[in-house]
């Protein structure tokens, strides 16, 4: 599912216009990222939370070249299930 079909799944479901879905998904996003950025989480009790992982400084290796390269610290952003989501996804025989 891409963003065009998850706003037009949400415009269909909340009863909205595809125009209002679009501008709700966007804010959301953008919500998300700001918070993340601030050094913020984002608990969506029930779905996950998205949170921000330090990944450290190491050694890399060029696959062209083969040269080592020194690759710096960064930040990602990571995404974990929470119980629901898990459920949903794994329903219990």
């Amino acid at each position: 599912m891409n963003k065009s079909q998850l706003t037009e799944a949400i415009s269909e479901q909340a009863d909205i216009t595809k125009k209002q879905a679009h501008d709700a998904l966007n804010t959301i996003t953008q919500e998300i990222a700001n918070a993340l950025a601030g050094g913020d989480e984002v608990a969506l009790i029930g779905f996950g939370t998205f949170k921000i992982t330090e990944r450290g400084a190491r050694t890399g290796r060029n696959p062209s070249t083969g040269e080592t390269i020194h690759i710096a610290a960064s930040k990602s952003p990571s995404f974990k299930a929470g119980k629901a989501l898990k459920e949903a996804l794994n329903p219990s025989v």
